[in-house]
């Protein structure tokens, strides 16, 4: 089905949510049947949206977060890049209302209609609150319970389809990346898999995970102007056999539960905050040494791809062969996957074995692919851009750069919140990352906080140099 067809049946849709609407206001209980909790915005929004573009980003200039811009514009150096578009990450129930004083989900939809003037403009919201959320992490472990998936969707959920269906931002492209390492978790994470959690047993065993992600589409996926792109993770996780067939099939259920449909998915996101180089160009996974499959080497380790465009572009058909359409996109985060400065390798490694050869030409310098916390050497990646590759809506940065994925040490009285081992420099690492040491940077803050001193190493380390 192509994205106007499916721009066709959410009109239909919401013409009958107003319609309903409209009748139970003439019975006078129209707060009671406001799907959003918002009188009439739905209706308004209903005949005011226009139709969905194949690719959000094209022609479009993107929402610069005044308050990650005015971190990045007080750090040396960082004026170079303070007026690139980073995400809003709604990452808690309070963040819809602002959070010590910052900025709310309104205020930063008002600040995007100024910044839009007559041209078209993307506004990119992170959802990142499920219940249990981050079973296999302990660094930004989220407020709800295992079980809490009511909350979820009344006090979370809820309240920001009502905001995004305001006819007052009927004219933005809002894009969501929705709820970042879940369900993935599901796949790699549970039963007798060696890196199997009891939290990620028990979000298998509720649904939740699934649940909300469908609920999420689905009401979100109610405004005609929200892009919603699920994320599926990245090369390193998912792109081993055993996970890529898997993941797509538990993306497909997610995605037709709790009211969704795949026609409220318009793609998926990869690399969210993570590290993966979007191309290695030094190898390639058909390469061999002294007969040798690249594959063989301590880095790739039998996986299927070397990079993250490879992966996405290869995920994507998988995607649509279990069901979803044939005009879904892919957004590669490309927030801290330079690699660059004076260790960037300028050609392949020397073939004496397989591992030198991949070794010594690997843009990706992390000790290994499973490590995930503010990573030593990373550097800023591509600068967002629309329609970079086949495939690929754009390069997006997700993740602010310069905002921390958690705390070095751990906090008293923090009850574990905040502090994951991954994000200890001095950490021998366990059997998701090969038992290698962690690759952390030293002094971090707790997930989200700006940390000075990982911007200054990603300017640094940028590719495409400043």
């Amino acid at each position: 089905m192509s994205r106007t067809s499916r721009t066709t049946m959410r009109r239909s849709r919401m013409a009958l949510i107003a319609a309903g609407v409209l009748v139970a206001a003439a019975a006078g209980t129209a707060t009671a049947a406001a799907p959003f909790g918002a009188s009439g915005a739905t209706v308004a929004h209903a005949s005011a949206a226009a139709a969905l573009v194949d690719n959000p980003y094209a022609g479009a200039s993107v929402y610069v977060n005044p308050e990650w811009s005015a971190n990045a514009a007080a750090e040396p150096g960082g004026d170079k890049v303070a007026d690139q578009p980073t995400a809003v990450w709604l990452d808690r129930i309070a963040a819809i209302e602002g959070v010590d004083g910052g900025m709310s989900l309104r205020d930063h939809l008002d600040e995007a209609l100024a910044q839009k003037g007559s041209g078209e403009l993307v506004f990119q919201a992170v959802i990142y609150d499920l219940p249990g959320r981050d079973c296999a992490a302990l660094a930004s472990n989220g407020e709800l319970g295992p079980d809490e998936i009511d909350r979820y969707k009344s006090e979370y959920i809820d309240p920001i389809a009502a905001i995004f269906a305001d006819e007052k931002y009927a004219d933005l492209r809002i894009v969501t990346t929705v709820e970042i390492d879940s369900l993935p978790n599901l796949v790699t994470n549970t039963g007798d898999r060696p890196t199997a959690t009891p939290a990620c047993d028990e979000m298998k065993a509720n649904g939740n995970y699934q649940k909300g992600v469908g609920y999420a589409l689905d009401k979100l996926g109610d405004a005609p102007n929200v892009y919603n792109y699920i994320d599926a993770g990245h090369h390193g996780w998912i792109g081993w056999d055993d996970n890529f067939g898997a993941s797509a099939n538990l993306f497909q259920e997610a995605a037709t539960t709790e009211g969704a449909t795949v026609d409220d998915v318009h793609g998926f996101i990869v690399n969210t905050a993570n590290y993966g180089a979007t191309t290695e160009d030094n190898f390639s996974i058909g390469d061999t040494v002294n007969g040798q499959s690249v594959r063989e080497s301590k880095w790739v380790d039998w996986n299927q791809y070397t990079d993250e465009q490879s992966f996405a572009q290869a995920f994507r058909q998988e995607l649509v062969s279990v069901g979803f359409n044939s005009d879904i996109g892919m957004l590669i985060d490309t927030s801290r996957n330079g690699w660059g400065g004076a260790d960037r390798p300028t050609g392949p490694g020397d073939q004496s074995s397989v591992d030198s050869y991949v070794d010594g030409g690997r843009y990706d310098r992390r000790i290994h692919l499973g490590n995930w916390c503010n990573q030593a050497g990373a550097g800023l990646g591509e600068r967002p851009t629309a329609a970079p590759a086949s495939g690929i809506d754009a390069y997006v940065w997700m993740k602010p750069p310069g905002e921390s994925d958690g705390s070095s040490e751990e906090i008293p009285n923090d009850e574990g919140k905040g502090f994951d081992r991954m994000c200890d420099p001095t950490y021998e690492g366990n059997e998701r990352n090969g038992n290698n040491p962690s690759g952390a940077l030293g002094d971090a803050p707790v997930s989200g906080k700006w940390f000075s001193a990982q911007f200054q190493e990603l300017l640094k380390n940028a590719y495409p140099a400043l």
